[in-house]
């Protein structure tokens, strides 16, 4: 569908339920793009980090994204995520992403190797001619390990390469200076880069971003509960600061659920997205728990700690 300019509101980066076998459970998954979709997100994007990608074999990326797009049936834009470590290969992830239906591209800086930002800049500008769909940068130091300055977004988006921005360095007041640069909540219209989107991940200060003039977020725990991160939206959109901080600090309750991994046992990373997906599956949305190798799974007591936490937010396990 055509991908409104700025894309706004709620996209979940989409997980990627899989199966005991470590094959993509495509039954699954289109089960959670209807569950997004009733609870009235703007968008999805699939293959991003919280869609385990980096884990996921070329053969599996396409596999969920065609059936991303498939369930999804053009009432909301799906964002492919092309992220790959140099030019070449996102673009070879790009151009299946165009085939199989994609409304977008999110792509990061390049990495492993190291790059200056003019090469970061010649990185983006070539995806972007190579193929033609809107195209937003994905701003991930902690696994990029470079960082998208506000020079380059901002130069990036005047001159029509980045459609938006989904920022999830953590550098908030970075974020706050790039979106006063591009014009602020209310100058956006006559700003350098009008139709530009800002999409903040950091789920978890999402009314003071949507305050400060960001056009929307992309929540990893939007899988589990979508209608509230909605919700938020649509109060900060009202100017009912008062209920979006109401329901931005019930979802900071509810994101305590990815602690449930012990450190000692799994990585920060294996337990959140165990503790996602374990929500899930609380649910009755998904059929398996897994996540892919080799990150530890949850064990039976953190599922349980997992459903308490579901309990506290009003959310009822089904099984």
């Amino acid at each position: 569908m055509p991908l409104p300019a700025p894309l706004h509101g709620v996209v979940p980066p989409v997980c990627t339920p899989l199966g005991p076998d470590g094959e993509v459970d495509t039954a699954s998954l289109g089960r959670l793009v209807e569950h997004l979709i009733e609870g009235g997100v703007h968008g999805l994007f699939a293959l991003g980090s919280t869609s385990e990608v980096a884990f996921l074999t070329d053969a599996q990326r396409r596999t969920v994204l065609e059936t991303v797009v498939g369930a999804a049936a053009g009432r909301v834009p799906v964002l492919a995520g092309v992220i790959d470590t140099t030019t070449a290969r996102v673009i070879d992830h790009a151009r299946s992403a165009a085939v199989l239906g994609a409304d977008a591209l999110v792509a990061t800086a390049p990495f492993y190797t190291r790059t200056h930002p003019k090469e970061i800049a010649g990185h983006f500008r070539r995806i972007r001619a190579e193929v033609d769909l809107p195209l937003f940068a994905y701003d991930l130091p902690v696994s990029v390990h470079s960082k998208l300055s506000g020079a380059l977004v901002r130069e990036l988006a005047e001159d029509g390469t980045l459609a938006g921005l989904k920022d999830s360095s953590g550098d908030e007041g970075g974020l706050r200076r790039l979106i006063v640069e591009l014009g602020g909540r209310d100058g956006r219209a006559t700003g350098p880069a009008p139709h530009f989107s800002v999409l903040t991940g950091s789920e978890l200060t999402v009314d003071a971003a949507l305050l400060a003039g960001a056009d929307g977020v992309v929540p990893g725990i939007g899988n589990v509960d979508p209608a509230a991160y909605v919700r938020l939206h649509d109060a900060a959109l009202a100017g009912d600061w008062k209920l979006a901080a109401r329901e931005q600090e019930r979802l900071v309750a509810l994101f305590a659920l990815v602690d449930a991994g012990p450190e000692a046992d799994m990585g920060r990373g294996s337990s959140a997205l165990g503790a996602f997906k374990a929500a899930l599956w609380l649910l009755g949305v998904i059929d398996d728990g897994a996540t892919a190798f080799p990150q530890i799974p949850l064990s039976a007591e953190s599922v349980a700690l997992v459903a308490e936490r579901l309990r506290g937010a009003g959310l009822t396990p089904v099984r």
